[in-house]
C-alpha cells in the first residue's frame, strides 16, 4: 500500500495531535500518548446560528459554574436560549475576545468564558481551573445556514467558543496554502455567516504541510493574508521538520493548550473604542517572530534573572511597536522560576517593579496606553519621565511602565543607579531616532559642525558608557541596524568568543514575506563627469590628496551643478512619478542631499524649474536651525512658510509632492507615499540602510509595489551601496571584542611625550570629583596645553599624532568602560584629564591656505552627468555578516607621505577620473564646444527665435531644434560625440545644457 498524502490525511495528523486520536481511529480505542488534551468533536456538534460547539459549551458551564446556571434555571424561564440570545448579541457588539477575557452577563448570573493559565506560583485551585477548560476540534464544519453543505476543513474551540478556523492543503497534490487557501477564504466562503463575522472567530488560516497564513478579518476580495512562519535560512518559509511537516509547529506548539490560553491573555488585542462599530476596529493576532520574541524573553528572563541583556535585531516591518508593547506588559508580570537565581524575592513576586521603555515614538506611548488598558485589570499604570525624580515618583505611584525618550535617558539611568533596592527592565527601542533638533544639533552648530547628530544607539551607548552599569536592571535593546559597539555591549558572547544577537528577524524575511519593499530593485546610479579648466597662469604645488577631494566637493556646491541635477530629478519625477499616477496619484519623492547649503540651493533651483514648468505641486525642505549661504540666513519656517512641526503633516498633503533633506528625517519618518528618491550624498553602513529604507514601507491601500520604487543616486556607486545592505541583509555577529589592552600601548605613548606630568593628572580627578569650582581646573588643563602648543617646540606632524592618539584613547576607554570586567584607575583618570584637554590642543594646518588658493585657481567650466547603472536590481548576500571590532591598532598622524603636484596635474588627474567616456583630451573638448558654440551663434533662427524670444517655452523648443540641426550638419566630423548624444540623453541633457550657459555669455 502507497502512503497517503492528501489533505485528509493532513487533517487526520492535526487532529491526532489535538487529541490523542482521530475520527477514523476513534473506534479502535487507540490514542497517542503524548497530545494536547482537546476533546474530538463532531459536526453535529456545531450551531451555525450562534457560532459555538454546543455540546462544550453546556458541558463547561455545568461542570464549573452549576449555581451561576441554577440562578437563571430557578427563573422558569427557557434559561439556555436566553443565554445564547445574550452570548450572540455581545459577540457581535464587542467580539468573542471580550467574551472571553470578561466573561459574559446574564441577568444576575456571570459566567467566566476562559480560565486563564496559571503560573508557576498560582495556587492548585487557580490551576485546577485552568485544567477545566474544555478545549475542542471538529473537522469538516458545516458553518453556513444559507448553504448547509459548505464546510470548513477545520475549527478550534475553547469551551466552545470558535478561536480559529483552518482551510488546509496539500502541496503534494497541487494545492497550496499561500495561493489555493487564501484563494478559498475569499472567493468561496461566505463571510456574512457568524463563524465568519469579523471578531466572532478570532484568527483564520491557511495551512499546508509547509507554510501557515493567517488572517483575523475576512474582507471578501480584499482580505489580507499575513505569514505566520517561523522563516527559514533567515528568509521566508520554515525549515525541514526531520520529525514531520515543516508547518508542524502550528499543532504541536502554537495549538496547545497554555499556548492558546496565552496569546488570548497577553497578545490578542481588539484596538479601537467600544463605541465604534465592530467592522472599524483592527484584531491584533501576533505574527510568528513576535510571539516567538516575548516567549523567548519572559523564558529566559525567568530562568537567569535580573542584570542580563538582550538584543533583538528586527528589520523595518516586523512590527517592533507591537512586539515592544507585548515584552512591556508581559514583563511586568514575569516571575522567577527558582527562588536562587539574580533578584528573585520569592517565587510570588515578579522579578522587576517596573518596566522603563526608552522611545523616540509619540505613537509609542498611546499604543502602550491602549494596550495596557486591554491587558490589564489595574488601570493607569503607565506613566512618562523626564527625569530621574519622575522615575521615583512613578514607582510611588504604582506606575509599572515607566517611558522615557532617548534624549532623557541619561536621566533615568542616573534614578536606576540610585534606586538600587528596585529591579528594572529597561526596553530600548533605537529604530526612530528623534526628526526634531536637539541640544546636541545646537552645540555642532555653535562649533562649525552641520547636523553631525549621533543615532540613537550612538546615545544610548554613550549613555551607557558614561555610568557604571548596576545589576538591578535588565536591558532589551531593538534594533534593525546593530552597529558593532551595540553588538558587544548587548549581544550574546559564543564560546567562539562572537557576539550576536538574541533573537532575529531579517530584513530578508521583511522583504521576502511582504512586509517591506525591496529598496534596491530599482537603482539607477550616475557618474559625474567635470571639467575644471585654470584660471591662472601660475603653477603652484599643491597636495594632491586634500587637492582631489577640494575640487569635488567645489564642483558638487556649484549651482550650476545643483540646477542640472535638478532639472535631471524632475525630468524624472513629473513624468514617471506624478504624471504617471502612481500610488493612485499620491506618490511622493525625497531628495537628500550633502548638507544646509547643498538642501537650501537645490530647494531653490527644483522649486524655480517647478514654477517654469507650471507644475500644480511643490517641495518641501527640512533642516534644524538656521543657515546663512550667499549672505542671505535661512531657516526651515522661513522657507516653507509654516512652522517646523508642520513639515510632516503638510508633506503629507496632496500639493507637497518632494521633500528635500540634509539629515533630517533620514531615520525614524515614515511615510507609505514615499516611492522615489534622489541622493546626492555620501552614504554608508547604518546611514545608508535606514535613509534609503524611508521607501520601503507597504502601501496596501495605495497599491504600493515594488516597481514602484525608484533611486537615482548621483553619488554613490551599487558597489557602495551593496556593501551596506549586506551587513544588516540578515543576521548581524561581531567577529570578536574589542581588545582593550590597546589602552595600555596608547597610554604609555601619550605619557612618553611629556605633555602632562602625572601628579597633574592625580590633581585634576581629584577637584573634578570633589566639585571644585572650574576655575581651580583651568589652571592644571592650561599648563599642560601651554606645553603641547608652545613650550615642548613640537612639530606640527608630531602634535597631530600625540593628539590623535589622545583622541583614540577616550573613545575606545569610553566605549569599553561600561563593559569591561575590571577597572584600570589610571585608564579611568586620564580619560577624563584628557577630555578636557583635547579641545585646548591646538594644530596649525599648514595646508589649508593653499587649499583655499587652488579653489581660487580653478573654474568650472563643463558638467555633466553619465547614468552607468539603469533601473539596477541590487542582489544582497544572505550569508551572515561579521563585523569587526574597532579597530585595536594605535593610530597616529605619521606614516603617510604627502604626495605633491602641480596645479595642472591636479587638473588633469581630476578630469580624467571623472570625465572619462569622451575620448578628446581636455584641449580638444574645449575646441568642440567653443566650435559647436560658434555653430549655434551662426545659425539662421538663433538671434531671432532664441536670443530676442522672451516666451521661455518656444525659446527652448527653439533652442533643442537649433541645437539637433547643428549637431546633424556635424555629425560626420564629430561622429564620437555624436555617437554619445545619440546612445545616451542624459549625457545630451548635460550638453545642452552647458552649449546653453556660453551662447548666452
Amino acid at each position: 500500500m502507497v502512503s497517503k498524502t492528501n489533505e485528509r490525511e493532513l487533517e487526520k495528523a492535526i487532529e491526532r495531535q489535538l487529541t490523542g486520536t482521530c475520527q477514523e481511529e476513534q473506534a479502535s480505542g487507540t490514542t497517542l500518548p503524548e497530545h494536547h488534551g482537546y476533546c474530538l468533536g463532531h459536526s453535529q456538534d456545531f450551531d451555525p446560528r450562534c457560532a459555538l460547539d454546543t455540546r462544550q459549551f453546556w458541558a463547561f458551564l455545568q461542570d464549573t459554574q452549576h449555581e451561576e446556571l441554577h440562578k437563571l434555571q430557578k427563573t422558569g424561564c427557557d434559561w439556555s436560549l436566553k443565554i445564547l440570545d445574550r452570548f450572540e448579541r455581545m459577540s457581535k457588539k464587542y467580539g468573542l475576545l471580550h467574551l472571553l477575557k470578561k466573561g459574559l452577563s446574564v441577568d444576575n448570573a456571570h459566567f467566566t468564558l476562559m480560565y486563564p493559565a496559571p503560573l508557576a506560583s498560582s495556587s492548585a485551585k487557580v490551576k485546577a481551573r485552568f485544567e477545566a477548560n474544555r478545549f475542542s476540534c471538529i473537522r469538516q464544519v458545516n458553518y453556513s445556514l444559507a448553504n448547509p453543505l459548505q464546510s470548513i476543513d477545520m475549527a478550534l474551540f475553547i469551551n466552545g467558543l470558535p478561536f480559529a478556523t483552518l482551510e488546509l492543503k496539500n502541496p503534494w497534490t497541487g494545492q497550496t496554502a499561500r495561493y489555493h487557501g487564501q484563494k478559498q477564504y475569499r472567493n468561496d466562503r461566505d463571510t456574512s455567516q457568524p463563524l465568519l463575522q469579523f471578531g466572532r472567530c478570532l484568527v483564520h488560516m491557511a495551512v499546508d504541510t509547509d507554510e501557515v497564513y493567517m488572517t483575523t478579518k475576512l474582507a471578501g476580495k480584499s482580505t489580507f493574508f499575513l505569514p505566520f512562519n517561523r522563516g527559514y535560512n533567515e528568509g521566508a518559509g520554515n525549515p525541514p521538520n526531520p520529525a514531520g511537516h515543516k508547518s508542524a509547529y502550528l499543532w504541536q506548539d502554537v495549538f496547545s493548550r497554555t499556548s492558546v490560553a496565552n496569546i488570548v491573555q497577553h497578545f490578542m488585542r481588539l484596538d479601537g473604542s467600544s463605541k465604534e462599530p465592530m467592522a472599524k476596529r483592527t484584531l491584533f493576532f501576533p505574527r510568528y517572530h513576535q510571539l516567538d520574541v516575548v516567549r523567548r524573553l519572559v523564558d529566559h528572563v525567568s530562568q537567569n534573572g535580573v542584570g542580563q541583556s538582550y538584543l533583538i535585531q528586527h528589520s523595518a516591518g516586523s512590527g517592533k511597536s507591537n512586539s515592544i508593547t507585548w515584552a512591556a506588559y508581559q514583563l511586568i508580570e514575569t516571575y522567577p522560576a527558582s527562588a536562587d537565581i539574580r533578584g528573585a524575592g520569592g517565587l510570588d513576586k515578579p522579578l522587576f517593579d517596573s518596566v522603563i521603555v526608552v522611545t523616540d515614538r509619540r505613537l509609542l506611548d498611546k499604543q502602550l496606553r491602549e494596550n495596557i488598558r486591554d491587558f490589564s485589570e489595574v488601570k493607569n499604570i503607565v506613566a512618562p519621565a523626564n527625569r530621574s525624580s519622575d522615575l521615583k515618583n512613578a514607582l510611588e505611584q504604582g506606575k509599572k511602565i515607566i517611558i522615557t525618550t532617548i534624549q532623557k535617558f541619561p536621566f533615568i539611568l542616573d534614578g536606576i543607579s540610585d534606586l538600587r533596592g528596585k529591579q528594572f527592565a529597561v526596553i530600548i527601542d533605537e529604530a526612530h531616532s528623534s526628526q526634531s533638533g536637539s541640544a546636541h544639533d545646537n552645540m555642532n552648530r555653535a562649533m562649525g559642525k552641520e547636523e553631525e547628530e549621533m543615532d540613537a544607539q550612538d546615545k544610548i551607548l554613550q549613555a551607557m558608557r558614561e555610568r557604571k552599569m548596576r545589576g538591578n536592571a535588565s536591558y532589551f535593546a531593538f534594533t534593525a541596524t546593530p552597529k558593532n559597539d551595540t553588538l558587544q555591549k548587548f549581544g550574546i558572547r559564543q564560546p567562539d568568543g562572537k557576539f550576536t544577537p538574541f533573537h532575529l528577524y531579517s530584513m530578508k524575511q521583511a522583504i521576502e514575506e511582504g512586509f517591506i519593499l525591496d529598496v534596491l530593485a530599482n537603482y539607477t546610479t550616475y557618474k559625474s563627469y567635470y571639467e575644471i579648466e585654470k584660471s591662472i597662469a601660475e603653477n603652484p604645488l599643491f597636495d594632491s590628496k586634500k587637492a582631489q577631494k577640494k575640487l569635488r566637493a567645489y564642483v558638487e556646491r556649484h549651482q550650476q551643478t545643483i540646477n542640472l541635477k535638478a532639472e535631471i530629478i524632475l525630468d524624472h519625477f513629473i513624468p514617471q512619478v506624478v504624471n504617471s499616477k502612481k500610488l493612485k496619484g499620491k506618490a511622493k519623492g525625497m531628495v537628500i542631499t550633502q548638507n544646509i547649503e547643498a538642501a537650501i540651493r537645490y530647494y531653490q533651483a527644483i522649486s524655480q524649474q517647478l514654477i517654469e514648468r507650471g507644475s500644480p505641486f511643490k517641495a518641501v525642505i527640512a533642516f534644524s536651525g538656521d543657515k546663512t549661504v550667499d549672505g542671505v540666513e535661512y531657516s526651515e519656517p522661513d522657507i516653507n512658510g509654516f512652522a517646523e512641526s508642520d513639515t510632516r503633516d503638510r508633506f503629507d498633503q496632496d500639493d507637497y509632492r518632494l521633500l528635500i533633506v540634509a539629515n533630517k528625517y533620514l531615520t525614524g519618518f515614515d511615510q507609505p507615499k514615499l516611492c522615489a528618491m534622489y541622493v546626492d550624498k555620501k552614504l554608508q553602513g547604518v546611514l545608508a540602510v535606514q535613509a534609503l529604507s524611508r521607501l520601503n514601507r507597504s502601501a496596501p491601500k495605495w497599491g504600493k509595489k515594488t516597481e514602484d520604487l525608484f533611486i537615482l543616486d548621483f553619488f554613490n556607486t551599487v558597489d557602495d551601496i551593496k556593501k551596506s545592505f549586506d551587513d544588516f541583509y540578515t543576521s548581524t555577529t561581531l567577529s570578536k571584542e574589542t581588545d582593550v589592552n590597546v589602552l595600555h600601548e596608547l597610554k604609555a605613548s601619550l605619557d612618553d611625550e611629556g605633555v602632562y606630568e602625572w601628579h597633574e593628572v592625580e590633581q585634576f580627578n581629584t577637584l573634578y570629583w570633589n566639585d571644585a569650582d572650574a576655575q581651580q581646573l583651568s589652571p592644571i588643563i592650561d599648563v599642560a596645553a601651554h606645553r603641547f602648543n608652545v613650550e615642548l617646540e613640537l612639530e606640527e606632524s608630531t602634535k597631530a599624532d600625540f593628539k590623535i592618539k589622545a583622541k583614540q584613547f577616550v573613545k575606545v576607554y569610553g566605549q569599553m568602560a561600561a563593559i569591561m570586567p575590571y577597572e584600570i584607575v589610571e585608564w579611568e583618570k586620564l580619560f577624563w584629564f584628557l577630555k578636557f584637554l583635547i579641545p585646548k590642543l591646538v594644530i596649525k594646518d599648514t595646508d589649508a591656505d593653499q587649499i583655499d588658493e587652488l579653489l581660487n585657481a580653478v573654474d568650472l567650466s563643463s558638467y555633466g552627468l553619465e547614468r552607468v547603472k539603469l533601473n539596477h536590481s541590487i542582489p544582497l548576500d544572505d550569508s551572515e555578516t561579521e563585523l569587526d571590532p574597532q579597530n585595536p591598532n594605535p593610530r597616529g598622524a605619521h606614516g603617510g607621505d604627502k604626495e605633491e603636484d602641480t596645479l595642472d596635474e591636479i587638473v588633469r588627474v581630476f578630469n580624467e577620473r571623472w570625465f572619462q567616456e569622451w575620448s578628446a583630451t581636455a584641449e580638444e573638448q574645449r575646441v568642440k564646444f567653443l566650435h559647436i558654440a560658434d555653430s549655434i551663434r551662426s545659425h539662421p533662427d538663433f538671434v531671432a527665435k532664441y536670443q530676442h524670444n522672451d516666451d521661455r517655452y518656444n525659446r527652448d523648443l527653439a533652442f533643442d531644434k537649433i541645437f539637433e540641426e547643428v549637431m546633424l550638419k556635424n555629425r560626420r566630423t564629430e561622429m564620437e560625440l555624436y555617437r554619445l548624444l545619440a546612445s545616451d540623453p542624459d549625457f545630451k541633457a548635460a550638453m545642452k545644457h552647458s552649449m546653453q550657459r556660453m551662447v548666452r555669455h
